[in-house]
């Protein structure tokens, strides 16, 4: 999630719809890699050529010219003359899959679901530690129509302290806020009404990366405190940027290795213990953290690829059976790659249905068959949409998001994409960013596709 009024798209991007390549061995006659594209993609390791230079990335860049951009501190490092046409005899990083899976590849989740949110759900997000240009909104004031609101955010004292913080918004930034027992009140109000209230921890400024048990166990100490304090119901777990990647030579999801992944899973388990059934427990990952896992899962075999690459898959999969919801971020995405192996991107209906059917059908990880990312259950399953155009990259009118969730919950207006879950009656609803931002929008999505969710049998 973003703080800023127009938000950016995000510095590392999923592949686009073009095959990109690892760089080939570099020698004094060697042949020229595929001509530089503005319009591909590349990742750490793949080779271009541009002006008799074969170039290598040194990571994620797009538009970037080689020639132009390949100094010491650049993205491009010149692997010197090449002077033949022959491409490189190496094969895609990842081709897509041969075959998609029709059905789901294991059993789903068998928990029960956490009581007292509504068969179709709105979720949104809401700005309580910060302002913007979307102005403050006090919890009193936030509509009934909310089923779940995630306070955004909890922060840590530092990348790697585990010591999560959470303060309301200084009256010098934020005029109007209401004092810290108006507050409290004001979630207990709404917990009696039947609404959930969680902490939002991380988003786009707070890296978490507990890479030591003690940054785990502070993790745990300081997120109860938070929750114990104001009286909230669970986590919704905003990690993004550089907090969550993979250890070379960690490539299986189900059996994770890296420190950082390692006790995340052991903080939200301990938590989830402390705390008993009732516990909520949501994630918000963006694309590049999880449907990109479909091709690229950590550094790859060749260690060439982005590390972060599918990083929240073990995370979903050690918490299949303590996870409430799990909603994406359908924004600030690059093109992503579908069970159709066709790539899709931001600005329809499309993008949501593909997505989101990743999620509920499963898919081979990394294109292995054999090693599958499960499906979830259906009520584990949401979609994130910005509120507005100020929101978030990917904003699309309500009567596109609409279409999406009639696609999932019943197969129909589809379009051209053929889902592979089948219908999902039980489909959990909808996340945004954010309340403040559909405030300052007239409510257009919670007056709209809020209503359409709630109005779902």
């Amino acid at each position: 999630m973003r703080r800023s009024m127009i938000i950016v798209m995000a510095a590392v991007l999923a592949a686009g719809g073009t095959t990109v390549y690892l760089a080939s061995t570099a020698s004094a006659a060697a042949a020229c890699a595929p001509a530089w594209s503005a319009a591909q993609v590349y990742v750490g390791g793949n080779s271009a050529s541009q002006n008799g230079h074969n170039y290598a990335a040194k990571w994620w860049t797009q538009n970037e010219s080689p020639a132009t951009h390949s100094g010491q501190w650049d993205v491009w490092a010149d692997s010197g003359v090449c002077g033949g046409t022959t491409p490189p005899t190496t094969s895609p990083t990842t081709a897509p899959p041969t075959t998609t899976p029709t059905t789901a590849p294991t059993t789903p989740p068998t928990s029960s679901p956490v009581g007292g949110i509504p068969k179709h759900a709105l979720i949104g997000y809401l700005h309580a530690s910060f302002a913007n240009g979307s102005g403050y909104l006090r919890m009193a004031d936030v509509p009934a129509d909310w089923d779940i609101i995630n306070l955004a955010f909890g922060e840590p004292t530092s990348a790697t302290s585990g010591d999560i913080r959470f303060t309301l918004c200084p009256a010098t930034e934020c005029p109007g806020v209401e004092t810290e027992a108006a507050f409290i009140a004001a979630i207990k109000a709404k917990r009696a009404a039947g609404k959930k209230v969680l902490l939002s921890i991380g988003g786009a400024n707070g890296q978490v990366q507990l890479t030591t048990t003690a940054a785990r166990d502070t993790f745990v100490s300081s997120v109860s405190a938070i929750i114990d304090k104001y009286g909230l119901d669970g986590v919704d777990v905003d990690f993004e940027g550089h907090s969550l990647s993979l250890n070379t030579g960690d490539t299986d999801f189900k059996n994770p290795t890296t420190p950082v992944i390692v006790n995340l899973i052991s903080a939200l388990k301990s938590l989830k213990a402390r705390y008993g059934t009732n516990f909520v427990l949501t994630m918000a990952p963006e694309t590049f953290f999880v449907q990109l896992g479909y091709q690229y899962y950590g550094s790859g075999p060749w260690g060439g690829q982005d590390p972060r690459a599918g990083s929240y898959l073990p995370v979903i999969y050690a918490l299949r059976n303590d996870l409430t919801i799990l909603h994406v971020q359908d924004y600030n995405s690059g093109s992503i790659m579908g069970l159709d192996n066709q790539y899709h991107s931001m600005g329809g209906a499309d993008f949501h249905i593909a997505m989101t059917d990743m999620l509920l059908a499963g898919f081979p990880v990394a294109g292995n068959t054999a090693n599958a990312f499960p499906a979830l259950r259906e009520d584990q399953v949401a979609f994130g949409a910005p509120s507005s155009v100020s929101a978030g990259n990917g904003y699309v009118a309500p009567a596109a998001v609409q279409q999406a969730v009639g696609c999932l919950v019943s197969g129909a207006n589809c379009g051209g994409y053929t889902v592979r879950s089948g219908t999902n009656p039980s489909f959990r609803g909808l996340m945004t960013w954010s309340i403040n931002w559909d405030k300052f929008y007239s409510w257009e999505f919670q007056l709209q596709n809020g209503k359409l969710v709630k109005a779902l049998p």
